[in-house]
């Protein structure tokens, strides 16, 4: 929905409840969520999802990224631990 301010300058209604209940939801999926969070992001969708789905997929990273360092460094010690 439109709404015009005092002055007539455009300005975006807030996403409603039902509106983010659905976003949630198709969070919740899996596969679905990550291609939502990229859609939301970069679709040119001027609401308060794009910063949110962006921030989501920053912290997906830097999970990935950790995870990745964790698992490699359990890898080498159990490496190091059977050549022994």
């Amino acid at each position: 929905m439109e709404v015009y301010d005092n002055n007539q300058n455009y300005r975006k209604e807030p996403l409603s409840v039902g509106q983010w209940v659905l976003t949630i939801f198709l969070l919740a999926i899996p596969i679905v969520n990550i291609v939502m969070l990229f859609v939301w992001g970069f679709g040119g969708n001027k609401d308060e999802r794009e910063n949110f789905a962006k921030a989501s997929l920053i912290w997906m990273l830097l999970g990935i990224a950790i995870t990745t360092f964790f698992v490699g460094c359990v890898g080498c010690a159990a490496l190091a631990t059977l050549a022994n």
